[in-house]
C-alpha cells in the first residue's frame, strides 16, 4: 500500500465540521427507515437475496460528489439498521465498516447483531461506501478478457508482464469511472458518514471499524472531532504507512508465522515427518513446492480459473491461509502430507479435495469493483518500475508466502491517470474522547506495528492478542469481546496497555512428549470445517 511520509495535512474542505456554505441542505435530510427490499440483481436468486436483506430497516441519504461543489453532481447512499434491542437501555448509534477498500458495509450490522451483546444498547448502522456494490451509482473498472497472473514468486522475464498488466487496468478502471473515480476517497467517504449521521438526528456516533475500516474510523474522527463519541478500531492499519508499504508488510507477517509453524512442526517431527529443525522443515516445504512447481496435481473442484494444484496455490492458499491461524497448524502439516503423497499419486486424496474447497471458499471475497484501484490511488505510488523490479525480487526470495512478491508489485495505482483533489488526511486525535485499538502479534493483513502506532498517534488504549494470527479479534477472542464490551456498553477503558492470550494452537505433543488428548483432531476437511463455525465477524 504507498512507499513515502504522509503528504500532509487536508486541504480545508467546508463541512470539516460543520455543514458549511451550501452543504445545509444535505445535513438538514432525515433518513425514512424501512424494512429493506431491494430490487434483486440479475442472476440472483431471490429468495438468497432476501434473506441477506431481511431483518434490517433500510434508508438513503443524497450526498454531494464533490464536497468543494456542493450543487453539482449527487450520489445516493444506501444505509441499514438493526435496532437496540433493549430501548430503555439504548444509548444511541454504533456506526460500523467491515474494511476494504470497496467492501459493501450493508450487511455487516446483521452479523454483527447475532453475535455482539452491544446490540442490546445501540442501534448498528451500516452502509454502501460510495461506489461499492450495491451502489446505485457503482463505480466500475472495465473487465479484461483474461484474469491477470499473479505467481508467488514470479521470474524476471514476468516482471515486466505484471507491471503492463497493471497499467492496462488503470486504463481499464479510469475509462469505466469517469468523474467519480477521483472522488471515491477515504476523506469522501469520511464526509459521508456524517452526513448520515446527522440525517440519522444524533449529535454523536460511536464506531466500530475493522482492518482499512480502522483508517476510515480515524479519518472521520480527525474530520469529525465534536461527532465521535466511542471508538473501536480492530486490526488496524498503520496511520503513517502508505498503501505500497501496507501491501508490503502483508508478506512479511505471513512469512513470519510461517517460520513460527516450521519451528513448531519441527519439534513434531514424529507427527508430520516434515523436519527436525525449522530449516529442515522449511527445506521440505520448498522441495514440495518445486515439485508442484514442475508437475502441478489436477484439481476439478476448484475455482475456474484454478485447474491443478501448484507452487503459487501453495503458497497463497496452503501456507498464505493457514500459516497465520494458530489453531490450523495441525491442517497445515496433514495437508503437507497429503500433497507429498498426491505428488506419487498424480491426484489428490478425497480428504485433501476437500479441504481446497473448503478454503477456496472460506478465502476474502474480491472487493466492489473499481472502489479498491480508487481509494488506494488516493496515496502517491513509486512511479519507477526498477523501484518495483528490486522489490519483488527481495520478495520472492524473502517473503514468498500469501502474495509473495505480488505484495511489491506495481498496481494500477503506480500508473494513476488522475490528481487526487486533496491530500490525504492529518490523523490525529483533536479533543475526542480516547478510544480502543485492537492488535493481533501476528496480523496476516494488518501488520502488527500498525496497532501500536495508531493508538499513540490518536491517544488511544491498545490490546494485544500475543501469539495469534488473526486478522478481526473482537468476538473471535473471548477475553477481547468482554473488554470491548464493557467499554461500549459502560464507557470503561482497559488500562492503557493491556494483552489478551491469542488463540491456543493444536493440541498435539512435541515429540518425546505425553498426548495432553486422547481425542484424534480428525481430518483436515474435518478440521477445518470445525474451526469455520467459531464465532467470527465477517471480514473486509
Amino acid at each position: 500500500m504507498a512507499t513515502g511520509a504522509l503528504l500532509g495535512l487536508i486541504t480545508p474542505v467546508a463541512g470539516a465540521e460543520e455543514a458549511g456554505a451550501g452543504l445545509d441542505r444535505f445535513y438538514d435530510q432525515r433518513i425514512a427507515w424501512a424494512p429493506c427490499d431491494p430490487p434483486v440483481p440479475p442472476g440472483v436468486p431471490a429468495d438468497f437475496w432476501k434473506e441477506q436483506w431481511s431483518g434490517m430497516d433500510c434508508g438513503t441519504v443524497l450526498v454531494p460528489m464533490d464536497y468543494r461543489d456542493p450543487g453539482g453532481r449527487m450520489l445516493e447512499i444506501t444505509a441499514t439498521r438493526i435496532k437496540a434491542r433493549n430501548p430503555a437501555k439504548r444509548q444511541g448509534a454504533l456506526l460500523t465498516n467491515p474494511g476494504g477498500p470497496g467492501v459493501s458495509g450493508a450487511f455487516f450490522p446483521k452479523g454483527f447483531a447475532k453475535l455482539s451483546a452491544v446490540v442490546e444498547s445501540f442501534d448498528i448502522i451500516g452502509f454502501n461506501p460510495r461506489g461499492t456494490r450495491f451502489s446505485k451509482d457503482e463505480l466500475r473498472c472495465e473487465v479484461p478478457d483474461q484474469a491477470p497472473e499473479r505467481p508467488t514468486r514470479p521470474t524476471d522475464a514476468q516482471l515486466a508482464v505484471i507491471a503492463e498488466q497493471a497499467r492496462q487496468r488503470e486504463q481499464m478502471c479510469q475509462r469505466a469511472g469517469g468523474e467519480l473515480r477521483k472522488h471515491v476517497s477515504t476523506a469522501n467517504t469520511a464526509r459521508d458518514m456524517d452526513v448520515i449521521r446527522a440525517a440519522m438526528g444524533e449529535r454523536k456516533i460511536n464506531y466500530f471499524g475493522m482492518s482499512y475500516g480502522t483508517y476510515l474510523g480515524a479519518v472521520y474522527g480527525s474530520l469529525f472531532p465534536g461527532k465521535l463519541n466511542r471508538s473501536v478500531l480492530d486490526s488496524s492499519m498503520h496511520p503513517d504507512w502508505s498503501y505500497y508499504e501496507a501491501s508490503k508488510t502483508q508478506a512479511m507477517s505471513i512469512t513470519a508465522s510461517v517460520h513460527e509453524w516450521m519451528a513448531w512442526a519441527a519439534q513434531r517431527h514424529g507427527t508430520y515427518g516434515l523436519g527436525r529443525t525449522a530449516d529442515e522443515v522449511r527445506a521440505t516445504v520448498e522441495e514440495l513446492r518445486d515439485q508442484l512447481e514442475r508437475t502441478p496435481v489436477p484439481w476439478d473442484g476448484g475455482p475456474p480459473e484454478v485447474t491443478s494444484v501448484d507452487g503459487d496455490v501453495l503458497d497463497q492458499w496452503i501456507l498464505g491461509m493457514h500459516g497465520s491461524s494458530r489453531p490450523s497448524w495441525d491442517v497445515l502439516g496433514k495437508l503437507l502430507i497429503q500433497f507429498q503423497e498426491a505428488l506419487k499419486n498424480g491426484e489428490l486424496s478425497p480428504d485433501a479435495a476437500a479441504a481446497l474447497k473448503i478454503m477456496t471458499q472460506a478465502a476474502e471475497p474480491a472487493t466492489a469493483i473499481g472502489v479498491y484501484e480508487a481509494v488506494t490511488c488516493e496515496r502517491d505510488w513509486p512511479t519507477d518500475l526498477n523501484h518495483y523490479y528490486r522489490q519483488m525480487k527481495i520478495f520472492r526470495e524473502k517473503y514468498p508466502y500469501g502474495e509473495g512478491a505480488m505484495s511489491a508489485a506495481p498496481t494500477p495505482c503506480t500508473f494513476r491517470s488522475f490528481t487526487p483533489p486533496e491530500r490525504p488526511v492529518d490523523i490525529q486525535r483533536r479533543g475526542n474522547p480516547p478510544g480502543l485499538v485492537l492488535q493481533a502479534e501476528f496480523d496476516p493483513a494488518t501488520k502488527y506495528e500498525g496497532g501500536p502506532a495508531m493508538a499513540k498517534k490518536l491517544r488511544n488504549h491498545l490490546i494485544t492478542v500475543v501469539d495469534d494470527g488473526s486478522h478481526g479479534v473482537y468476538i473471535s477472542n473471548a477475553c477481547v469481546t468482554a473488554r470491548v464490551d464493557e467499554y461500549l456498553i459502560h464507557g470503561t477503558l482497559p488500562p492503557k496497555e493491556s494483552t489478551c492470550a491469542g488463540a491456543p494452537r493444536p493440541d498435539v505433543p512435541a515429540d518425546g512428549q505425553p498426548a495432553r488428548s486422547g481425542k484424534s483432531a480428525g481430518s483436515p476437511a474435518g478440521q477445518l470445517e470445525a474451526l469455520a463455525t467459531r464465532p467470527k465477524l465477517p471480514r473486509g
